[in-house]
């Protein structure tokens, strides 16, 4: 069992930053691929960006490739998302997940989820 908790959101002007935090609980944080989903209003949730168990490997979607990185610390059970030049259409509820197998953008291949935290993007 993981629990995965998120922080760091917050409301931004666009063009800003803003670095998202997810904390695991347990002992296995490195033994999990880690990822970054979200959800605007209205829509499905979405892909954002992955990471491999080490870090060695990560994946983004198109539309946060360039603006966003994603970073783990196996030490501290802790996964980030940077995420530069923010633009309104960025404004979702994040979420982070846990997935033992490497299926970087299948939402169905993650077990464990957060509650998410909120991002807004002001123009």
């Amino acid at each position: 069992q993981v629990q995965l908790v998120e922080s760091g959101g917050g409301l931004v002007q666009a063009g800003g930053s803003l670095r998202l935090s997810c904390a695991a609980s347990g002992r296995t944080f490195s033994s999990y691929v880690m990822g970054w989903f979200r959800q605007a209003p209205g829509k499905v949730r979405e892909f954002a960006a992955a990471i491999s168990w080490s870090g060695g490997r990560t994946y983004y979607s198109d539309i946060v490739k360039d603006r966003f990185t994603i970073s783990r610390d196996n030490a501290r059970n802790t996964l980030y998302l940077q995420m530069n030049s923010l633009k309104p259409e960025d404004t979702a509820v994040y979420y982070c997940a846990a997935a033992r197998s490497l299926n970087p953008t299948l939402q169905s291949a993650y077990d464990y989820w957060g509650q998410g935290t909120q991002v807004t993007v002001s123009s």
